[in-house]
């Protein structure tokens, strides 16, 4: 399990290139407006969105789960703790097969829990030589 922090930026490829030196780690995916590492140490799945026009810069927290029945086990909690907002099943965001659940916080944070399923439903490679511009940007989370 990591922590998730998704972040809204105003130049992909300047984000990129600053997140890659403090963290000393290449994107684990790449897509026209989009990156995200998958780092050890600290455990962070590091999101990025290019949104030069977001209020915010934090687009959503979250936790991300290698193992499906940790899904389910925060489904059961969120639901008795009357804090699940939305179930999705294999839903492809982020340019990914997904099962997720959200929950909103009360000051207005969404939260989500979330399973890879498939982390390249595209058939495109993790990292492409060339991120074509008019490419799909699948920012459902954005």
């Amino acid at each position: 399990m990591r922590v998730q922090l998704a972040l809204n930026v105003r130049d992909i490829d300047e984000a990129v290139a600053y997140y890659s030196k403090i963290f000393q780690a290449e994107p684990h995916k790449r897509r026209p407006g989009y990156a995200n590492f998958a780092i050890n140490q600290p455990p962070l799945k590091l999101v990025l969105f290019e949104n030069p026009n977001a209020d915010e810069r934090l687009n959503h927290l979250g936790v991300e789960v290698f193992d499906p029945d940790q899904v389910a086990e925060a489904e059961e909690r969120l639901t008795a703790a009357g804090v699940l907002d939305e179930i999705e099943e294999e839903t492809v965001c982020c340019h990914a097969t997904q099962n997720k659940l959200w929950s909103h916080e009360p000051q207005g944070l969404r939260w989500e829990w979330y399973h890879i399923t498939d982390d390249t439903p595209d058939g495109l490679p993790l990292v492409p030589e060339a991120a074509s511009a008019d490419a799909e940007q699948g920012a459902c989370c954005a």
